[in-house]
């Protein structure tokens, strides 16, 4: 049966998110998780399915892959297929055509789990290594101790507190309580947490939302930010030690979270909340083509 791209629709998002959840597991490569669908659900659920794309074959999902950007997608792999050549071969065919529908034409990169054969196909056809991210991870066996500040989960009530803080956090005016209420409302939410820390003022200094993929199964950290008039004080390490806390209660059997190497600031704030450091992974990007000209 040949492998079929589809766009979900938003009445698909549930199949989608559902197998993100099913791919979850300790040791595997970092990878797309539900959580990241979760968080682009801030933009409205139509929004998130239109940056969604399947490939299924016999009605079965093999690949999910979320356009974050035009011009970068976020692919994931069924745990069995990652080496399934005929898959990474249509991969590779609609990644690189533009009229496929999924990525533009131009500069464009794909994040795939680190020893997928899509990986070897698209380097061997001239695809490039892009910077480096690191990815971190902390074990939930065991109790988090507290943070040693006050957290407070987010509800409705305190949207705009949220809000305002993601925003100073990283000097973007995008988010708005709107934002959370789409994202709030969205499937993967169900399993989340947003957690804000107070200073012993009761000034909101840090903010993070976490993922849960269900009980037994990694969880995500997304985003994490401190408020610039804040750092340097420890609310990163504490807002971080508070993320791994609450994906304990919520059954996780690990936290993970994936900086670029090159902020070496959050790398240092993860492994001071007791997460581990990682192998690197990078994307693949295609420079952008030189237009044809004509004679």
């Amino acid at each position: 049966m040949p492998i079929v791209l589809s766009e979900p629709g938003v009445d698909g998002l549930s199949e989608a998110v559902g197998m993100l959840r099913e791919w979850q597991y300790d040791g595997a490569p970092m990878q797309l998780h539900p959580g990241d669908l979760g968080w682009f659900w801030r933009f409205g659920a139509r929004a998130t399915a239109a940056a969604v794309r399947t490939w299924s074959r016999e009605g079965r999902i093999l690949a999910v892959g979320l356009l974050d950007e035009p011009e970068l997608l976020r692919l994931t792999i069924a745990p069995d297929a990652q080496r399934d050549e005929e898959l990474a071969r249509r991969l590779v065919e609609d990644v690189t055509g533009p009229e496929r529908g999924v990525l533009i034409a131009g500069r464009v990169a794909v994040e795939a789990p680190m020893g997928a054969l899509v990986q070897d196909l698209l380097s061997e056809e001239g695809w490039d290594t892009d910077e480096p991210w690191t990815p971190l991870r902390r074990d939930l066996t065991e109790p988090v101790r507290d943070p040693g500040v006050r957290i407070e989960v987010t509800g409705p009530e305190q949207a705009h507190v949220r809000a305002a803080l993601q925003r100073a956090s990283f000097g973007r005016p995008t988010f708005t309580e709107e934002s959370w209420r789409a994202m709030a409302a969205g499937l993967p939410y169900a399993d989340a947490r947003c957690l804000v820390a107070y200073d012993d003022r009761g000034n909101a200094v840090a903010v993070v939302t976490v993922w849960s993929a269900g009980p037994g199964r990694p969880g995500l950290l997304e985003p994490m930010g401190v408020h610039p008039e804040h750092r340097g004080h420890g609310y990163g390490k504490a807002i971080s030690v508070a993320a791994a806390a609450a994906l304990h209660e919520l059954g996780s059997s690990s936290a993970v979270v994936c900086t670029p190497s090159s902020n070496v600031g959050a790398v240092a704030t993860y492994k001071s909340a007791g997460f581990q450091q990682l192998p690197e992974v990078r994307d693949l990007y295609r420079a952008a083509q030189a237009p044809v000209l004509s004679m």
